[in-house]
């Protein structure tokens, strides 16, 4: 009889994969918008205090942060609102809430709306830390909410007016 010499991290002198979280934060700007600078921090302190943890337990997370400066990127990343974290895809906003945002407005020299986040049945205009951690436990342990049907994507036309109003800005 061979005896097993598997641990949860190393099987037989193998190491096993790590199981991979993809969170992506997608922004309009982080230079002047307050929003996503405070969604920026609010992400880098979750990410760094539940990475250690994960890594723990087998899963490495990856961050990947896209400015979305163009029509075209906001289509490619099927861009609904600034900003935007998802987490394996999944956008953490339960439902899409949004209010007029200054900083976006003057980047671009017309009124835009930007997202506004609920956490705990109260509005914010940056995801807290705890929402953020929140998000991601519930994606690596799935006790998150039921995703909404995915209909075909369309640019939100908030999204069009920002894009066409800062090009003719510049």
């Amino acid at each position: 009889m061979s005896k097993c010499c598997c641990s949860p991290n190393n099987c037989c002198g193998q190491r096993l994969p790590k199981k991979v979280i993809n969170i992506d934060f997608l922004y309009l700007d982080t230079t002047v918008c307050r929003r996503c600078q405070d969604t920026e921090k609010a992400l880098d302190e979750a990410v760094s205090t539940v990475a250690t943890v994960l890594g723990a337990a087998g899963y490495e997370v990856n961050v990947n942060k896209v400015n979305i400066t163009t029509k075209e990127l906001a289509i490619q990343y099927q861009f609904v609102s600034s900003p935007t974290i998802r987490v394996n895809g999944k956008d953490i906003a339960v439902e899409l809430r949004e209010a007029n945002c200054e900083d976006c407005g003057e980047l671009c020299g017309d009124s835009v709306d930007c997202r506004i986040w609920v956490y705990n049945g109260v509005e914010y205009t940056a995801p807290s830390k705890e929402l953020i951690i929140d998000s991601i436990l519930r994606e690596v342990y799935g006790t998150q909410h039921e995703e909404p049907e995915r209909k075909p994507y369309q640019l939100p036309k908030n999204l069009e007016t920002f894009f066409l109003a800062k090009a003719h800005r510049n």
